[in-house]
Parts: structure tokens; sequence; C-alpha cells
């Protein structure tokens, strides 16, 4: 892990006392990227933090790869993490005649110019220069022979590009340099760059202009991305510095690796925030989690709320090296804000994957919150839910797995091996006189008397009288749950009541 770089406050304040104002713009392309969520969060801390504005901006250019599917999956899960932006959202593909106009104003410039050069060409030169070991970069002929008004959007020139040509513009002889708020100062070397590719045509511009020109209109005080988009930045610079606008401040996070240390994909396991919803990680804790990819408030606390984080947040405690994802570690975030959740939340966030698991169902024309077990059409309350939830609270790491470690309450008959009533060397007469012992017990029970402490009291002394008290309690655990591991028996009889519990044992009797 590299060492925190710390600047004096004034560098991330924004010039000129300007609101702070920062952006997140993704391609609907594909569905919202855990990456892409990260940057989204470091952005929106930065600007609540400051007492600022966060947008969202989608950029959906390419015609041909943005679904409206995709837009819709990006928007719904930022809104599900709780990411809220400032004011409307901003489209690209909605911008063409503002684009129009600043391509207008750069070819009238004689700023930017059209390039006709071909494909073959410009990959012969590139050959030959890679043959000699130079740069693989494009200075164009064209742009000393396009004179102001002859290149201009109106021009003759300019509709025969249209057809055939591209838009570049002219690189600048003298290097870029930028601070950057988390790597320090940067510089390129613009013999590294060439003239470069600004626009397919005098409306269509490509990533570089419209994210400048974007920028600009909006008013974006900090431009903060993944550090994969440095290379990005001193072409927006000569852009800026083309049309006389003052540059954003820049700030590179830096990426999110696999535990590979290669770059994140979906060979990794999940990468896309719906899947993690799917699977049943909670907003909560996926915010909680993405917040210490590169970034460390100091300190021993790792646990803390969106609220806690825009408190805690600022760019001095980013770190520079690589973020590793770490799935278990996700994992611990889960269990740990699962465990904060009230009950009844716990239980209301729990239903939907209950009712996946075909193991209840709401029940209709019901203004009360009732449900009814499939298997059984039993009627149950949210209340008694919120008793089998209570139980693997502790336990749970996603909220998925509640129809496995539940599934027991939900069905009419429990599928188990015989041999896994059996406590170590009991034999099959001191199995069933264990299971007899039991129902016998059980069966004078007062019913309001099936809660945990009552049955404990009752039920302890019994298998403290035998040997090993697993005797009595294993094939009570097994013959209630079917399973090897489960809450404790005393919990699982008090929410199963009597009638279901005696009938389990019941069961277990007639398969000895």
């Amino acid at each position: 892990m590299s060492k925190n770089i710390h600047y004096p406050e004034n560098n991330i304040k924004n010039r000129n006392n300007q609101p702070v104002i920062v952006r997140i713009a993704p391609s609907p392309t594909g569905t919202l990227h855990i990456g892409t969520a990260r940057t989204a969060l470091f952005n929106f801390l930065f600007a609540k933090h400051n007492e600022g504005r966060f947008y969202l901006r989608i950029e959906d250019t390419d015609i041909e790869r943005s679904k409206p599917e995709f837009e819709k999956d990006i928007i719904e899960n930022l809104r599900w993490l709780g990411l809220k932006w400032s004011g409307r959202i901003l489209r690209q593909s909605q911008r063409r005649k503002v684009y129009a106009k600043y391509i207008k104003k750069l070819l009238d410039s004689g700023r930017a110019f059209w390039c006709y050069h071909t494909k073959e060409e410009l990959e012969e030169e590139k050959q030959g220069q890679a043959g000699r070991g130079e740069a693989q970069v494009h200075f164009c002929e064209h742009k000393h022979d396009s004179r102001r008004g002859q290149t201009s959007a109106n021009s003759p020139r300019s509709v025969l590009g249209a057809a055939k040509g591209v838009i570049r513009l002219k690189c600048p002889a003298n290097n870029i340099k930028f601070h950057d708020l988390i790597r320090g100062e940067i510089e390129f070397q613009t013999s590294q760059i060439g003239d470069f590719v600004i626009a397919k045509d005098a409306q269509n511009p490509l990533y570089n202009l419209a994210v400048v020109i974007d920028d600009y209109e909006t008013k974006v005080s900090h431009v903060i991305r993944g550090d994969d988009h440095i290379s990005n930045t001193p072409k927006q610079i000569i852009i800026l510095e083309s049309l006389a606008l003052a540059r954003p401040q820049y700030a590179h996070i830096p990426l999110t690796l696999a535990p590979d240390k290669t770059k994140l994909s979906k060979r990794h396991g999940a990468t896309a925030i719906q899947e993690y919803k799917e699977i049943g990680y909670l907003p909560e804790a996926l915010i909680n989690f993405m917040s210490f990819l590169g970034w460390n408030p100091g300190g021993e606390k790792e646990i803390f709320t969106l609220e806690e984080l825009v408190g805690e947040f600022t760019i001095e405690q980013m770190q520079r090296s690589a973020a590793i994802f770490n799935i278990e570690k996700l994992d611990w975030f889960n269990g740990c804000h699962i465990r904060q959740l009230s009950l009844r939340e716990l239980t209301k966030r729990c239903i939907p994957y209950l009712e996946n698991a075909k193991l209840i169902q709401k029940e209709k024309n019901e203004k009360c919150k009732k449900f009814k077990i499939l298997s059984t059409n039993e009627s149950i309350s949210l209340s008694w839910l919120e008793k089998v939830v209570r139980l693997e609270q502790e336990r749970m790491k996603k909220l998925s797995e509640i129809g496995e470690l539940t599934g027991f309450f939900f069905r009419d008959e429990l599928t188990y091996e015989l041999e896994l009533l059996r406590w170590k060397d009991m034999t099959k007469q001191e199995l069933k006189s264990s299971i007899d012992k039991l129902y016998n017990i059980l069966s004078n029970v007062n019913s309001r008397d099936f809660v945990t402490d009552k049955l404990s009291a009752i039920l302890m002394p019994e298998a403290e009288k035998m040997k090993d008290r697993g005797r009595l309690l294993w094939p009570l655990r097994v013959s209630i749950t079917g399973l090897k591991a489960s809450p404790g028996p005393f919990e699982v009889l008090s929410v199963l009541g009597k009638e279901r519990a005696l009938k389990r044992i019941k069961d277990a009797q007639m398969r000895l």
C-alpha cells in the first residue's frame, strides 16, 4: 500500500470560490460495473463533503452499442446505492447542436482542420514508425494548407471532409503539465500525442471533445476518475486551451484489480452492481466496501454509513497504488451491516429471497402483511417471519442465503439420511429411545411454554442425565431441522411451535 499524499487544503477548493461540481459519466453500453460505481461513490462523497453538486451524465453517443436497458440499469442501481445526483440527467445524444457549435469554432479559428488520409495511409505510416522505433503518432500535413475560413463548417472542403475525412486538432509544440490532486505534478510530451482526431464530422464529436464541452457547460470544477483516463487528460487540456476555456482540477483514482492483480473481469466473479444486488449484498455494505478500495480514513474503524463517509472523505487520503478486490472482505462488510439492521428491516429485505426460493408467497387481497407457506398453504405473519430471520441474523453473510439457512421452517416434510439422526456410536435402539423420550416430554409441555428458556429448562436436565447430552440433543436437532448445522434446537422449537415440532419428531419415530 502506497503512502498517502498530503496537499494543502486550498488545492482541493474550487477556483474563484465557485461551488464544487463533479460528475459521473457512464456509457450505457453495459450494466453498471462495480468500478464505475466506485468512481461514482468517490465523486459523490467529494461533492457532499464540500457541499457541492454531483451530476449524472449519460455518454450515449455510441448509437450502435448504447441500449436503453443499460441506461435503466445504471440509473436504478445508482439510486439503489443511495448515490443521488443533482438536477436532471444530461444525455450526450441530445447535444449534437451544442457540439457542432464548438466544432465550428475550432475549425473557424484554424485550431482544428479536416484530415483526408485513408486508413491504409495511416496504417502504413504507423508501421513505418514502429519499424524505426518511433512513437506511433500522426502529425498531419493537411493542417498546413488550412486557413481560417477555408475549413469552416460551411466551406466546400468541409462538406467534402464530412463525407471522406475526420476533424483533427493541431497539437501544440509545448508540453502539457497539470497538477493531479492524488498524483501530484504530471507532464506529457506533445510529441507523443500528435494531431489527434476530435470529431467524425462537423456535428459528431469523439469522446475527448464531448467530455470537455459537457464539463465546461455544466461548470464541472473537479474531474475525479480512474487513472486509466490519465492519457486522455493532456488531449482534453489541449482542447480546453484551443477553446480558451479554464481547466477543471483533476484527480485520478487508482483502479481496482482482481486478487491476481489483473483487470477485474467476469472470470473473477460478479462485476455488475445488479449481480451483487441479486446475490444479496446490501447497498450499505457495497458502499462501505467500495469506499475502502483506494481510500482509508486512518484509524481502526471500518464500518461506516454513507453519511459518515461523507463526513470523513477527503482527496488527501486517496492512495496511488491499485486497490485489490477481496470478496471475503466484502462478505465480512455485508455480514456486519446485516447485523446492524433492525430485525423488521432485515426481514423485509429477506422476503424477496424467500419468495424466489419458492418457500413463501404474499397472500392476495390482504391489507395486513400476511404470507403463506407454499408447501403447506399455512398462513404466517410478518412477526413469525421475523422470528425465523432472527435465528440467522448472526450467521448470514448474504441475503440470498436465507432460503438455504431457514428452508426447513417452511417445508412440510424434511429429507435427510436416517444415519444423520445417530449421535456417534448410538445403537438403533438407543436412538429410538431418545426420540421416544423427546416426543413424550414435549407432548406434555403446554403450548404457551414452547419458548426457548422454558424448553431449555425442561430438556437440558434430561440431556444431562445421559452419559453424553448429545444423545438427546443431536437427534432433537436433526429431527426438527434435517441439518447438521442449524440454530439452537430450543430456539428452533420455539419458532416451529408445539404442533409442527411434534409432527417432525413423530416422522423421525416412523423412520425408525
